[in-house]
């Protein structure tokens, strides 16, 4: 066949590197080997057992048909009652889009608002997705930098700096994958401000929301005021707040004429999001309390897990690591030991049987992302193998 079989945008994508990781140490288990693997962005607890039911029961009332294409019109209004009640901005529910999964919401999100010719700014370190999605709407990502001496936030006269006549939306994640970073209050109202004053709209990927330690809290940019929430995007869903990745629904609320190109984007693509597994979501939204109190049993098996995993890190002499205080994610810093992520990454997998995710993969060559989202056995296993592997170099 003379003609080229790919097209340039399946040619110019990279797979995943957190699910390559996880698929290798998968892999290697399969093989019999003890892998104590860092590297999968998800919680190791169930789903709790109350919205499993409540899809159960579900498929056995034959709720297995289309659904509208932005979600079920109940669980929309849910949602849109949950950011009144819990970010303090109001939303109608026609502007509330249910996706198959947070990442395609997040996708939906750039591929309405961006084309050829545009501009996306990308705080780094970033969710490895992000560049990807902009390279696949024909935009142009621009990354600016901030490293562990800001707790890798990036700061409002960087991002006036990054600006420029063609930028079309700035993305902003907090709590971070990969480094669990939280912004302030008044630092995400910075942020919000410049974005504002150059007519730039933001997408708020705001999946962690609910994972947080020491007391921190989360802010939505879309609340700050009338003016933020008709320039914000904001994306969530259920997957790291209940347990649900595998389920595959994500969120999106935007201003009504984005919302309504989300849904045509998404009705000639998805269609909807499985219609029997919103009824579970829709289960955790109408008994917010009961699901909260699961979720506050889960944060406190992941704070323990936090600070001891931290406390780990810390005491390996080379290595050096910022505590988080959101998400599941410590992103250490390995520069001292005079190689690339990549490297250290490859190395200590096949060396020690620990799979990390490479900080490269983030944009951040000096680090690495280990998630706390595994058992105390892993992360007790995993510091003694790292250790022993770190006093070798």
């Amino acid at each position: 066949m003379s003609q080229e079989l790919l097209s340039p945008w399946a040619k110019g994508i990279s797979p995943s590197p957190t699910l390559a990781v996880d698929a290798k140490a998968k892999a290697l288990k399969a093989e019999g080997k003890d892998v104590c693997g860092f590297g999968a962005g998800e919680p190791d607890f169930d789903t709790p057992d109350f919205i499993k039911e409540a899809c159960v029961e579900a498929l056995r009332a034959g709720q297995t048909k289309y659904c509208p294409a932005p979600g079920l019109p109940a669980l929309r209004q849910a949602i849109a009652d949950k950011y009144a009640r819990d970010n303090n901005y109001t939303v109608e529910s026609a502007q509330v889009v249910v996706s198959p999964g947070g990442k395609y919401s997040c996708y939906l999100a750039i591929l309405a608002t961006c084309g050829p010719g545009d501009e996306v700014i990308i705080p780094a370190p970033y969710w490895v997705s992000y560049p990807e999605m902009v390279k696949l709407a024909g935009a142009r990502p621009v990354f600016v930098s901030a490293g562990d001496d800001t707790d890798f936030k990036i700061q409002p006269d960087q991002l006036k700096e990054a600006i420029t006549p063609k930028t079309k939306l700035v993305i902003i994640n907090s709590p971070s994958n990969p480094t669990g970073s939280i912004y302030t209050p008044a630092e995400i109202a910075a942020l919000v401000e410049v974005c504002l004053e150059a007519g730039v709209l933001i997408m708020s990927d705001e999946i962690y929301e609910y994972l947080l330690y020491d007391g921190v809290e989360h802010v939505s940019p879309a609340s700050l005021s009338a003016e933020a929430a008709a320039s914000t995007i904001t994306v969530a869903g259920f997957s790291k707040t209940f347990s649900m990745t595998g389920w595959r629904l994500g969120t999106l609320v935007a201003p009504p004429s984005v919302a309504k190109a989300v849904s045509s984007l998404q009705s000639q693509t998805s269609s909807n999001a499985t219609t029997f597994a919103q009824f579970g979501a829709l289960a955790a939204m109408q008994q917010w309390d009961k699901a909260m109190g699961a979720v506050q049993e889960m944060l406190k098996v992941f704070d323990r897990r936090r600070i001891k995993l931290l406390d780990g890190l810390n005491a390996i002499e080379g290595m050096s690591c910022r505590r988080a205080q959101g998400a599941f994610y410590l992103f250490p810093n390995i520069s001292g030991f005079g190689m690339s992520s990549t490297d250290f990454s490859a190395k200590l997998l096949e060396q020690e049987l620990v799979a990390v995710v490479p900080g490269v993969a983030f944009g951040a060559d000096e680090n690495m992302r280990l998630s706390y989202a595994t058992s105390d056995e892993v992360i007790d296993k995993g510091l003694e193998r790292l250790q022993r592997f770190c006093q070798q170099l």
